[in-house]
C-alpha cells in the first residue's frame, strides 16, 4: 500500500475538497473517497450506530471495518457488533489492548491510549485515509471538527463524512432504511462506550453527559477537532 505524506500540494487539495465538502452528502464524499483511496482506506466502527456502516457497505462491501475491542464493553455492544458482522459479511478486524494495558482499566488515565488510540493505530499502519462517524453535533469538543483532514495522531487522511450531520438526521437514515438500532438505546442511553464509565445522560438534551461521569475527560483521544 502506498503511504500518503502530507505534502503542500496533498494539504492544498484536501482543504478545497473540504469545503466542497460542506455542501456534500455523506454518499457523495464516500464516492469520493473510495475513488480517491481505492481500497487503501479503512472505517473506525463502534456500533453504536450503523447508519455510516450501512453506507460504507452499500458501497465498498470489502472495506476494513476496524471495531476497537477495549475489554471493557457492553455485552450488548459485542453482540451487536457480532449480530451485524455475521448478518452482512463485514470485513472486520477486532482490535485488543496489549498486555500493557492491564495496568490501567477503565476510567484510569491512560486507559484510552492503550485500549483504543494505541491499537487503532496499529490496525491503521500503512493505510492512506479512514472513515469515522463523527459529527460536529456530538460534543462542544467536536464542533469544529472538518469533514475531511490530516490526521497527525495517525499520519493519514481522516475522513468525517457524517461531520455536518444531526442525531435527527442520522435517526431518519436508519428509520428509512429498516436498520436496527444499539440495543441500549431503547433503555436510555445515548452515547455509548465502555459500561465502566458510561451512563445514561446526566443532563437532558446532552447525549454525551453519561460519558466518563465523574471524571475529567470529554475526549478518548482518537477525536480532536
Amino acid at each position: 500500500m502506498t503511504v500518503i505524506a502530507p505534502t503542500p500540494a496533498l494539504l492544498e487539495q484536501l482543504s478545497a475538497v473540504n469545503d466542497r465538502f460542506e455542501r456534500s452528502t455523506p454518499l457523495e464524499i464516500l464516492e469520493w473517497t473510495f475513488a480517491r483511496f481505492d481500497g487503501d482506506v479503512a472505517m473506525a466502527c463502534s456500533f453504536e450506530d450503523v447508519a455510516l456502516l450501512h453506507m460504507v457497505h452499500q458501497q465498498r462491501p470489502s472495506t476494513e471495518v476496524i471495531f476497537l475491542d477495549t475489554r471493557g464493553h457492553f455485552d450488548e455492544t459485542l453482540e451487536f457488533a457480532s449480530r451485524i458482522e455475521r448478518e452482512w459479511s463485514l470485513n472486520m478486524t477486532r482490535t485488543v489492548p496489549g498486555p500493557e494495558a492491564d495496568e490501567w482499566p477503565c476510567g484510569t488515565e491512560r486507559c484510552c491510549e492503550l485500549r483504543k488510540v494505541a491499537p487503532l493505530g496499529r490496525a491503521l499502519a500503512g493505510r492512506s485515509a479512514w472513515i469515522t462517524s463523527v459529527k460536529r453535533a456530538d460534543a462542544p469538543t467536536r464542533a469544529n471538527m472538518k469533514t475531511l483532514m490530516w490526521d497527525e495522531k495517525f499520519d493519514l487522511v481522516k475522513v468525517n463524512p457524517l461531520a455536518t450531520w444531526s442525531d435527527d438526521d442520522v435517526a431518519y437514515y436508519l428509520r428509512s432504511n429498516g436498520l436496527p438500532e444499539h440495543p441500549l438505546w431503547a433503555q436510555g442511553y445515548a452515547s455509548i462506550g465502555c459500561a465502566a464509565m458510561t451512563e445514561k445522560p446526566q443532563v437532558p438534551g446532552d447525549r454525551r453527559s453519561g460519558r466518563w461521569v465523574g471524571v475529567d475527560k470529554e475526549e478518548c483521544g482518537l477525536h480532536e477537532a
